[in-house]
């Protein structure tokens, strides 16, 4: 008797009402990185008599007002967090929704960029957007009996989070037909949070891995670590043991607290998964490998079950199950939006 295999769908939690307002800063941004980088080339910003420059502080305090009276809507509002000058502009750091952007001021206050990018090559840019990619075919994979998936991230990079919120479905769904690994980039781009929230993870994931899928499901939710520990159950005496032993074997917090280690003196490094990253020549977050192999998907769940699917040798019949193609968006919270994500990355 040949057993058919049946199709199943799994019903995944969204709220397709997400935010215009983010969408539209993403638009906007990689026209501006563009004529950014134009303007530096060309000293853009220099030379110029006749214009007034203002204050720090009034030209940061148009700048939001600018943002939100014409780029944000639907109730969503930027905040300040800081303002300071930089390459002879004014770098003003806006938080909207929980996510910081860096965005650059002339300081005559008359021409605004969403985003900046270095042009050296040498230092990473956080969370630089690209344009909007149509769905990927099916990527050629080395196959297995049980593929090895591994996503590396950074716990606070809205597009890690993108991706994972993505995967977990997929994940869920094909269970211990593969072998996956949640993974960290080898340096960290949001502070001593992020941080400290990679080794939680490392641990769980490395002790109570049994409850990983339900910790990073509720974290995505809010970012809210402490309070997911307790929801779901960690033994926060082992958990606090592991950490400790991992902070010594991989020098978390010495490389924290020695800011002349930092990658381009910026970013503290970050080496649980160092010699992977080496290997797989990880440049930012998120970056997945299938197989022992860089893999191209689409960030959607039914995309990267595609994606996963096609490293089986014979693929179960889970690989049928019906997730949603819907984009997760950015950052934290669950909702998704119709389309191609944004292939953006924090590295």
């Amino acid at each position: 008797m040949v057993k058919k295999h049946a199709k199943k769908t799994v019903k995944v939690s969204k709220n397709v009402n997400t935010s215009n307002a983010l969408h539209m800063w993403r638009a906007v941004a990689v026209i501006a990185v563009i004529l950014l980088a134009i303007a530096v080339i060309t000293n853009g910003f220099k030379g110029k008599s006749g214009l007034e420059v203002k204050d720090a502080d009034t030209v940061a305090s148009e700048t939001l007002d600018y943002v939100n009276t014409n780029l944000l809507s639907g109730g969503v509002s930027a905040t300040l967090v800081d303002v300071t000058e930089e390459r002879g502009l004014y770098a003003v750091k806006i938080n909207i929704q929980g996510q910081e952007f860096t965005s650059y001021v002339t300081q005559d206050g008359s021409l605004f960029f969403t985003q900046g990018m270095e042009l050296s090559g040498e230092a990473p840019v956080d969370a630089t957007p690209t344009a909007s990619q149509p769905a990927q075919p099916t990527p050629e994979v080395t196959k297995a009996d049980k593929p090895v998936v591994e996503l590396f991230i950074m716990s606070h990079c809205p597009y890690g989070t993108q991706m994972e919120k993505g995967i977990l479905p997929v994940v869920g769904t094909l269970g211990d037909n593969i072998d996956f690994k949640l993974r960290f980039v080898y340096y960290a781009m949001h502070g001593e949070t992020e941080v400290l929230e990679q080794l939680n993870q490392y641990c769980i994931q490395k002790e109570q891995d049994d409850k990983l899928l339900k910790y990073l499901t509720c974290f995505l939710e809010a970012g809210k670590g402490d309070s997911c520990l307790d929801e779901v159950g960690i033994d926060r005496t082992a958990l606090t043991t592991c950490t400790q032993a991992a902070d010594a074997e991989f020098g978390i917090m010495a490389a924290f607290n020695d800011q002349a280690s930092w990658l381009s003196g910026r970013y503290p490094l970050f080496n649980t998964d160092a010699d992977l990253n080496q290997q797989y020549a990880v440049g930012g977050s998120p970056t997945l490998v299938v197989n022992g192999a860089k893999a191209n998907s689409g960030r959607d769940s039914a995309s990267l079950l595609r994606t996963v699917c096609a490293a089986f040798n014979e693929a179960p019949e889970e690989c049928n199950t019906e997730l949603s193609s819907g984009s997760p968006s950015p950052g934290f919270g669950f909702t998704e939006t119709e389309g191609a994500a944004i292939a953006a990355t924090c590295g």
